[in-house]
């Protein structure tokens, strides 16, 4: 029975759920990121090596700036509060995505929570904030022709790409989930998911529980992963 060595997962329908019971978006927001925690802890103890999660897309900067700037103290908190906890359940926090839009005090906190846990081994937790799959294939490019200033592209290859990806450190997602009832993958690792199975659900992130978890690695241990070949593995 296969496993899922990489599970990703896109967090929709915070602002669904909490509107549903009459609540400010923000109380949305709030309960996906308790949801955070049940889920890492679930995958932890399933033995999932890596999980990446969908925070904060590119695209997100378009929604109001009220809803954006209690994201953004939400996540603060949510590093403040957490890190210690990972660090103690030997949980590897890796942040990616174009930084540079965070104030420096993010960038510092994010830079802290790194490093404080970059030593931990049971689980590598990837936190996608501000990020988006076509600016991860273009920051790549960009690195691999800053490290090859003699060369052009006619010498890129897949594997070189892929080296400078901003997951560089994870195997490609084995299964990708999407909450919230919607069937498209909206410009998340797209590189990364190129053979992913995807596993979309209509419960809402912050109803989505371990169990629904369980039922999803379930459904990808029967899938028939060919990878292209005619013939299964």
């Amino acid at each position: 029975m296969q496993f899922p060595k990489h599970i990703a997962i896109i967090m929709d329908g915070n602002r669904r759920w909490a509107k549903k019971r009459f609540m400010p978006a923000a109380l949305g927001h709030a309960a996906g990121a308790k949801r955070v925690r049940d889920i890492v802890s679930a995958c932890s103890e399933l033995g999932v090596a890596h999980l990446s999660l969908f925070a904060f897309s590119t695209e997100n900067w378009k929604r109001p700036e009220e809803e954006v700037s209690s994201l953004m103290g939400l996540f603060m908190t949510y590093l403040q509060k957490e890190v210690d906890d990972m660090n103690a359940n030997g949980v590897r926090l890796r942040l990616v995505g174009d930084k540079s839009r965070f104030s420096p005090a993010m960038q510092d906190l994010m830079d802290r929570a790194e490093q404080q846990t970059a030593q931990n081994t049971q689980i590598t937790l990837t936190v996608c904030a501000n990020y988006g799959g076509r600016w991860d294939m273009i920051q790549a490019a960009q690195a691999w022709q800053k490290a090859n200033p003699d060369q052009n592209l006619q010498a890129l290859t897949e594997e070189a790409l892929a080296s400078h990806l901003s997951t560089a450190y994870a195997p490609e997602i084995d299964l990708l989930i999407r909450t919230g009832g919607e069937s498209r993958i909206s410009n998340f690792m797209l590189w990364q998911a190129a053979y992913a199975e995807l596993f979309f659900t209509d419960d809402l992130w912050p109803d989505f529980s371990p169990a629904r978890l369980k039922q999803a690695i379930d459904w990808f241990a029967q899938r028939d992963r060919r990878f292209g070949s005619s013939a299964p593995l």
